[in-house]
């Protein structure tokens, strides 16, 4: 039996999943333009956008849930408590290894390697100064952002029990084909490869539990590791061509 703030999610709000591949999607090609250069050579700044967007997101997320009468706790269905520790960080040590597993088994599939040359183009360095600040913006705004799109408003606003997994566990992937956006199709099935165990294994947890807390702490652990791992190459240019040499 739903809850009475299940019942006041609008359907329209399936219509928001592809917000956020459209909006990368037009940062990279507009950001191309105004730059003169191509867009596969603004990759490196995917970082910073991605907390551009994820800021962006937290607004629309936080009007969606205004529109609806409730919080915004409420629309991605945090509450307080409740929840066992134990089982807390078992799911957390879950989804970290399916999704690294996912990113393995893509790299395989797609290059022939679990860890394709590919794959350090997600920590490109970037200006120090947008390496510390994305330290902190990141980490912080990704899980409410993705996990209140996808899973508040994408899972709890789709009423078919299996359309409520698949849509938002689809577009929640393929977000991550223009982040960064790179016109190259091997390059885009990887992207979305590596991310679709995890995403939809975070559709499923979600409906099942509707208990966001671990889903948003693995999603903040893995962000903080590539934000870290980002000011690191940012702080030495030498420290991310010996990454690059050694595959």
């Amino acid at each position: 039996m739903e809850s009475r703030g299940e019942k006041r999610y609008k359907s329209s709000y399936a219509l928001l999943l592809p917000f956020r591949c459209i909006v990368f999607l037009l940062i990279f090609i507009v950001g191309a333009f105004a730059a003169g250069r191509q867009v596969k050579e603004l990759s490196s700044i995917w970082s910073p956008a991605a907390s551009a967007v994820n800021i962006v997101t937290i607004a629309l997320l936080v009007a969606a849930a205004k529109r609806s009468g409730m919080s915004c706790g409420e629309l991605i269905g945090f509450t307080k408590g409740g929840r066992s520790v134990k089982k807390t960080i078992l799911a957390v040590i879950l989804f970290a290894f399916v999704g690294m597993g996912g990113m393995y088994l893509s790299g395989l599939v797609c290059y022939g390697s679990v860890m394709p040359r590919v794959t350090l183009d997600i920590v490109a360095p970037v200006p120090l100064a947008l390496a510390v600040i994305n330290l902190v913006v990141l980490p912080l705004t990704v899980a409410f952002a993705e996990d209140g799109l996808y899973l508040g408003l994408g899972v709890n606003s789709i009423k078919n029990k299996y359309a409520c997994i698949v849509v938002p566990a689809f577009f929640y992937a393929l977000q991550h084909c223009f982040i960064p956006t790179i016109f190259d199709v091997r390059y885009m099935v990887y992207r979305f490869l590596s991310f679709l165990p995890l995403t939809v294994l975070f559709c499923v947890h979600y409906r099942k539990k509707k208990d966001p807390v671990p889903i948003m702490a693995a999603h903040t652990l893995l962000d903080l590791a590539t934000a870290m791992t980002i000011l690191i190459t940012s702080s030495s240019q030498d420290i991310y061509q010996k990454m690059c040499d050694m595959l």
